[in-house]
């Protein structure tokens, strides 16, 4: 299956450059090819299922190292900030792999059909699992839809059904179940999240926070620590420099007006703040980024 995975993902990167992640017809399927190993990313993860077909990569999250090499998976069911790399990879043998986005709706009527089988969790919200016999047949048949786009409005949302099946009754179904439940901590602490990426300049307070969890502001503390890895305050200031980053990386603004822009008043704390997440100063960092843009992307 392994070489039935990486010839298709091949197949479809001819003409593509060499390197780079690459979006598909299939809405939030990306594809990637890396031929060398990358120094760590810093970016925020959506909830979506990271699968290595050829090479490895580690993720890391809060000082949490999560390695997972070839047809191995990472999944991811809420937003995490993370720091991403390509550990394995070389000219006659990249990296390929896929980064399918979860669509949490289809997720929660998979639940509902199919009835909760998965055991319950608690903790944090990404995982390692190994791409099994099934769940390799779900992903050929998503890879193989790239060669009739006509099909896929039907046909990709029965596969995608089938996959979450398959993640639901594995290791981390547990995981994913929690999220998808109208009701659990888990949901509350993804509403949480939305509440503070749909305001990222006003911030929100602990007690702000937990009032749309509907928790008291101890008991939202931990448990979002417990999902998340890190304190509220901790994680929204996360959130505001990864926003800022990328803002400046689309060079649609300056470092003055992206910090604005994700709600810090001195720009000088900004850059404080900015240098102890990234090691670097903004302007310096921007400049960095541009000169080896081809192979970051």
């Amino acid at each position: 299956m392994q070489a039935e995975l990486a010839q298709a993902i091949t197949d479809y990167l001819k003409g593509h450059p060499a390197t780079g992640y690459f979006p598909t017809e299939i809405p939030g399927l990306v594809i990637g090819r890396v031929e060398k190993p990358t120094t760590p990313n810093p970016r925020f993860s959506h909830p979506q299922i990271c699968v290595n077909i050829q090479g490895a990569k580690q993720t890391m999250l809060e000082g949490r190292t999560f390695d997972y090499r070839e047809m191995q998976f990472l999944v991811v069911s809420v937003d995490l900030p993370i720091l991403g790399h390509v550990m394995q990879a070389r000219p006659g043998r990249p990296f390929l792999g896929m980064i399918l986005d979860i669509d949490m709706d289809l997720l929660s009527t998979v639940i509902e059909q199919a009835g909760d089988r998965a055991e319950p969790a608690n903790g944090l919200s990404i995982g390692v699992g190994d791409v099994d016999a099934a769940m390799g047949d779900c992903l050929k048949r998503i890879l193989d839809l790239l060669k009739h786009p006509q099909d896929i409005p039907v046909l990709y949302p029965l596969i995608a059904r089938e996959l979450y099946y398959r993640l639901l009754t594995g290791p981390h179904g547990g995981m994913l179940a929690r999220l998808a439940k109208p009701d659990s901590q888990a949901r509350r602490i993804a509403d949480v999240i939305r509440a503070m990426r749909s305001d990222i300049a006003r911030g929100l307070s602990v007690n702000e926070m937990a009032a749309i969890a509907r928790m008291s502001p101890s008991s939202f503390h931990a448990h979002f620590k417990a999902v998340t890895a890190l304190a509220p305050l901790q994680y929204q200031k996360q959130l505001r420099l990864l926003a800022a980053r990328h803002l400046m990386m689309s060079g649609a603004v300056n470092v003055t007006e992206a910090a604005l822009k994700v709600g810090y008043e001195s720009p000088s704390q900004f850059s404080r703040e900015y240098s102890r997440m990234f090691g670097t100063p903004p302007k310096r960092d921007m400049g960095a980024m541009r000169n080896t843009l081809p192979s970051a992307a």
